[in-house]
């Protein structure tokens, strides 16, 4: 079983995740946000995680720190599984439809943790969440994984629909990317990756 289970304390936020990526979709997840427990909920599932993630921060001076410290954590949970084999299909994607919205991601655990988002909001929050936020999120969360990640809105008619279709398309192509190759070989021409 690939598993990781970090703790994280700063004067903002104080988080606990435990994330086994073969896991069976047991998951248990709050961080005072009903909303961002919902997008995470949808990661786990899709991905088939087992996924508890316990938060608490200071939502009462807005979204921002909470959001950043869990992206911040549970990445580097996945760079930590990342690390652990070498063997991995190393990269994932999904185009995925939800309703009238059209969402690309496509990613690559390279170690190199670059990030390109289009989620071309046409509203300021969703819930209490600032649109703003999402974006941020999938940088923060791809910068301490050490993967690259691309998100494109092909369209869209529902900003709600827009960011649970990226969750849900992350989640596919991160449960693509960490199968295990057949080769145990590390799929690269140079024979490592950073």
């Amino acid at each position: 079983m690939r598993i990781s289970k970090k703790n994280r304390t700063t004067k903002e936020t104080t988080i606990s995740i435990n994330l086994n990526i073969d896991g069976s979709r047991k998951i248990n997840i709050d961080t005072q946000l009903k909303f961002f427990d919902h997008m995470l909920e949808q990661l786990a599932f899709h991905s088939n995680w087992d996924l508890d993630i316990r938060a608490t921060g200071d939502i009462d001076v807005d979204d921002h720190h909470l959001i950043e410290d869990i992206a911040i954590l549970l990445g580097e949970c996945l760079n930590e599984l990342r690390l652990k084999k070498k063997n991995l299909m190393r990269y994932g994607q999904r185009l995925l439809p939800m309703d009238s919205t059209l969402i690309l991601c496509a990613l690559d655990l390279d170690g190199r943790g670059e990030c390109v988002i289009d989620l071309p909001f046409s509203r300021e929050f969703i819930g209490k969440i600032a649109t703003e936020m999402w974006k941020h999120f999938f940088k923060s969360l791809s910068s301490n994984g050490n993967f690259s990640l691309h998100i494109k809105t092909l369209y869209f008619d529902n900003n709600h629909h827009l960011v649970e279709g990226s969750f849900k398309s992350l989640a596919l192509a991160l449960k693509e990317a960490f199968t295990l190759n057949n080769s145990e070989k590390i799929l690269s021409t140079k024979g490592e990756i950073c």
